[in-house]
């Protein structure tokens, strides 16, 4: 075995990534009721794959306009796809039902009370019609339906682990080469397309660490690679598929055709009627940034 696998903090971590992998298959979506929603036609009248990604992406503007952890988007992906493979959701529900995911998301992550926002400029900014009343009424439908599991094993947890495993592993002049904050952007490019959901948490993760170290040419890490591969018993076809999907997804996402979340809605909103009643916290960051540029 590699060195990374012998040091008392790789252990632990091996100890954490192997819980981890205990757990995943309680908190994924049920894959029936996902290829439902895949296979919907856009009537009007039932849950789409197209609609669940629109209201990711609204979810992913939220993220970034209040400066939350990437931890917490992907949990309010994860609560609102366990939530819509169970129930058949109208799509005139569908902001409350993700908005209540996402607050669910926001009050079991950030760690500072002051952070979380009101209820009441959460609607507003999102530009909602329902009431907080509404939201408190789905955020306990939600939960109920979740079996009020709030701590859900995701992708970026894994992506965290995998990707502090290995850093160590290289020269400190070459650990610049991979950028944790360019794996974040390229998880949630993922989320915001449904068919990641039915891959498994650790799969995901280790498919786009895996491309990146082939795509940044990083040859010292293909054993490591393997290594957390045996660990997290991924064979090489499942690993292959994903990565052929995270690729032409991030191609995709890069290109001009693609829509991206939208925060200019929610600065609008801000400027022009709720500016006087926000936190100042709810600025620190204002615009949503790409996928850092590939480079050497």
């Amino acid at each position: 075995m590699i060195e990374m696998l012998v040091t008392t903090e790789a252990q632990e971590l091996l100890y954490q990534l192997s819980a981890l992998l205990e757990q995943e298959l309680r908190y994924q979506p049920k894959a029936s009721g996902l290829r439902l929603i895949e296979t919907a036609h856009d009537n009007g009248l039932r849950m789409t794959a197209r609609l669940r990604d629109f209201e990711v992406k609204d979810l992913l503007s939220l993220t970034q306009f209040f400066g939350f952890n990437t931890e917490t988007f992907s949990l309010a992906v994860n609560f609102l796809d366990r939530f819509l493979s169970k129930m058949k959701v109208q799509p005139k529900h569908l902001g409350c039902v993700g908005l209540s995911c996402f607050y669910l998301a926001v009050k079991a992550t950030e760690e500072e009370e002051r952070n979380i926002p009101l209820a009441t400029d959460l609607i507003r900014i999102s530009q909602y019609r329902f009431t907080v009343s509404d939201m408190m009424r789905m955020e306990k439908i939600v939960l109920e339906k979740l079996y009020w599991r709030i701590k859900a094993t995701t992708a970026f947890q894994f992506l965290q682990l995998y990707h502090l495993l290995i850093h160590e592993n290289l020269p400190c002049e070459r650990r610049k080469h991979l950028n944790f904050e360019r794996l974040e952007a390229q998880l949630k490019a993922c989320h915001c397309r449904i068919m990641f959901s039915k891959a498994k948490p650790s799969v995901l993760a280790l498919s786009i660490l895996a491309l990146e170290i082939e795509e940044k040419k990083l040859l010292e890490l293909k054993e490591a690679i393997e290594c957390l591969q045996i660990h997290s018993k991924t064979n090489s076809r499942d690993l292959t598929f994903w990565k052929e999907l995270v690729l032409k997804c991030l191609a995709e996402y890069s290109s001009s055709k693609c829509s991206k979340p939208n925060v200019q809605k929610l600065k609008w909103i801000v400027s022009g009627r709720t500016a006087r009643q926000l936190k100042h916290s709810y600025y620190r960051i204002s615009h949503l940034p790409t996928i850092p540029e590939t480079g050497s």
